[in-house]
């Protein structure tokens, strides 16, 4: 027998927790940076699976819309740090508009944070170092390449990947020349608090000259 899927639907719950965290904005500090690393750390705190991937919102040459998830490499005074290939779909597509939106999701504390705005390719020092600090696994897979190339077949990328593998755990600083780290520079940051009762909390900064200015939108 299928699934049937409206029937699954009917039967979810969202934020079926014994409670949620109370958010008041008027507390918000001045940088919106300041709030993502609090909610952050507890959203860790929380026991929540991978608060660190987020989406990543990117538009091709046309126009058209295209997202996946990635891993967040950092928050400072220049924004929001990611990395992937350059020469990957989202490569070209940040290369052609450096523009892009991400979304964090926590069900755990019922809380997402958006963020949009420019996106820079920051230096290929910077980058290397980048790679360098993480682990051999994800040196391995940026060795392997080719990302959003077509596949032939999965033996293929077995082989290529065993290959990478050697050579990471035998070259931990090896180089990675199409390896880029991102910056987005955020124009706009919203905070969204869940509510059982529908009436959501949510706060949005937009930047505005050396500083930020805050206002509240209905759910």
């Amino acid at each position: 027998m299928g699934t049937d899927l409206d029937e699954l639907l009917k039967s979810l719950r969202v934020w079926d927790l014994p409670e949620l965290p109370r958010f008041d904005p008027r507390d918000a500090p001045a940088d919106p940076r300041e709030l993502f690393t609090s909610w952050f750390g507890d959203a860790v705190a929380a026991g929540q699976v991978e608060p660190h991937t987020m989406s990543l919102a990117t538009a091709d040459t046309d126009g058209l819309p295209d997202v996946r998830i990635v891993m967040l490499h950092g928050v400072d005074e220049r924004g929001w740090l990611f990395a992937s290939h350059s020469t990957s779909r989202k490569g070209r597509q940040l290369a052609a508009l450096p523009y892009a939106a991400l979304a964090f999701y926590w069900p755990s504390r019922a809380r997402q944070v958006r963020v949009r705005g420019p996106v820079r390719t920051l230096d290929a020092q910077e980058a290397r170092a980048d790679l360098g600090a993480r682990s051999t696994g994800a040196l391995a897979a940026a060795l392997v390449g080719r990302q959003s190339e077509p596949l032939t077949a999965y033996e293929e990328l077995a082989r290529a990947s065993a290959t990478a593998w050697e050579r990471a755990a035998a070259e931990p600083d090896a180089a990675v020349p199409s390896w880029a780290l991102y910056a987005l520079d955020p124009r706009e940051v919203e905070f969204f608090q869940g509510d059982t009762e529908r009436r959501h909390v949510r706060l949005r900064y937009a930047h505005e000259g050396d500083g930020w200015t805050q206002e509240l939108l209905w759910p």
